[in-house]
């Protein structure tokens, strides 16, 4: 990575480098996924405005990390020969914060489709919150979600669902490595969870709220970091298409 440009608002590695530099080393940049856009959106915005900045036809970018598109957050760029860098950040532990509602479920466990059902919440204290979040902790196996871009056959979990098809999910190994709760404002609990790559937070609140003999979904989620690196530092789209004009 010594010789890989990283670029944040801080300017981790000084000043952008010229073109040649860019394209010969690659380029990590470090963006801050607005609400409602796909990471794959972000990708396009981001290659079309380097290939007319830097007047090339084609230039490798992926990103290291998918986020949802009711997400946002920080999310990794990889740029040119800095895509062979993207499973060293995809590896690293991440950093989220969490809004989880109790009381109502949904099919894709957040705001993407509407409720599906009703459970009573009342009962969930903040000392019986406490004590499950605390089982929550370490390694653990997890269902993804339905609506997620597993790969199934050859097909995404989430196309086979909108066909109406109900695929079988195979548990992940993760690991939840901190769970902090910042504000617990019944039936709303936001929560600081730092977690190993993998972890679907969607698939939390759900198996929270079922743990706490409710149900949950998520109602929001920010990524806030990324091994060394913050949201606060990423760059927004603006000033992204501002560096480079």
């Amino acid at each position: 990575m010594k010789n890989t440009a990283i670029l944040d608002k801080r300017s981790l590695t000084g000043p952008v480098p010229d073109p040649g530099f860019s394209i010969s080393n690659g380029l990590v940049l470090c963006m801050n996924k607005p609400l409602g856009w796909t990471s794959a959106d972000v990708v396009r915005k981001v290659r079309f405005r380097l290939q007319r900045c830097w007047q090339v036809k084609k230039i490798k970018v992926g990103h290291a990390g998918t986020l949802d598109p009711l997400a946002t957050g920080l999310l990794i760029l990889c740029i040119g020969k800095a895509t062979r860098l993207a499973t060293h950040f995809q590896n690293e532990d991440k950093e989220y914060l969490a809004e989880i509602k109790f009381g109502a479920t949904t099919p894709s466990f957040d705001l993407e489709h509407p409720v599906d059902a009703t459970y009573p919440w009342e009962h969930i204290d903040k000392n019986r919150l406490l004590h499950v979040l605390n089982e929550f902790l370490g390694e653990q196996e997890q269902i993804p979600p339905v609506y997620s871009a597993k790969v199934i056959d050859g097909t995404r979990a989430y196309e086979l669902a909108r066909q109406g098809h109900a695929p079988e999910m195979k548990k992940n190994t993760i690991q939840i490595h901190a769970l902090e709760v910042t504000d617990f404002s019944p039936p709303c609990l936001t929560l600081k969870i730092t977690c190993s790559k993998g972890t679907y937070i969607r698939s939390l609140a759900r198996d929270l709220g079922e743990a706490l003999g409710s149900g949950a979904h998520l109602v929001s989620l920010h990524r806030s970091g990324s091994g060394l690196y913050r949201a606060e530092h990423a760059l927004s789209i603006e000033e992204f298409e501002a560096f480079f004009k």
